[in-house]
């Protein structure tokens, strides 16, 4: 069975909030100050109407900021929709990707991985800013298998969920450099939004879309 889960931008939303309160900051003020001066005016002298003519004029500038503003989360949000809907057209497409990234959700993170040769060496788990989160040695056998994480890093503490990349440094038994193959083809079963970037559902993996290279109908 397909599923899709969705989440809104926090990001989005919060700069759009903070922009709406700033706006009607400025138009109670605004509104504030001028019903107060018209209410305590002289009727002897009153105000200047060329003054009276400007600040209605800024009043009617920053109401107008406000309906913009609320016009623009409507686009942002629409915008929003529509990237996430398109997404839903790799469910059930085959795709091609670069699986040394993955999702490291609910303390697991795993890479499914091919060697030609057994080899021994080195691995490092890093984070989306490039900095080395865990590592260690390792040895890998001839073929394909999965390495698992269990999201543990080396300060001892525990990484937050999000997306990670591993890389292997290895040698065969000749201490030649033997290259680990982590790239992934196979059909899309799912696409989850709920990390923040889409990660899509393959042969049990889960893939960053900005992992993959290629998408095509089944064959």
């Amino acid at each position: 069975m397909t599923t899709v889960t969705s989440a809104s931008s926090s990001l989005a939303q919060t700069q759009s909030a903070s922009s709406q309160e700033g706006l009607m900051a400025s138009y109670d003020l605004f509104l504030s100050i001028l019903t107060t001066q018209i209410q305590n005016q002289d009727p002897l002298d009153p105000m200047d109407s060329a003054e009276y003519t400007s600040q209605l004029v800024q009043y009617s500038n920053v109401e107008q900021g406000i309906q913009q503003n609320k016009n623009l989360e409507s686009i942002i949000a629409t915008l929003q929709s529509n990237q996430s809907m398109s997404y839903v057209s790799y469910i059930g497409n085959e795709v091609s990707a670069d699986a040394s990234s993955t999702l490291l959700s609910g303390s697991e993170a795993s890479w499914n991985y091919d060697i030609k040769e057994d080899a021994t060496g080195t691995f490092a788990i890093y984070d989306t800013a490039g900095t080395v989160v865990y590592s260690g040695d390792i040895e890998l056998d001839a073929g394909s298998g999965t390495f698992i994480w269990d999201g543990r890093t080396d300060a001892g503490t525990d990484a937050a969920d999000g997306i990670y990349s591993i890389a292997f440094s290895m040698q065969d038994a000749s201490s030649r450099a033997e290259p680990v193959t982590t790239a992934i083809k196979g059909v899309v079963d799912s696409v989850d939004w709920s990390s923040g970037e889409p990660i899509l559902k393959v042969n049990g993996s889960n893939i960053p879309v900005s992992s993959v290279t290629s998408v095509s109908r089944p064959s």
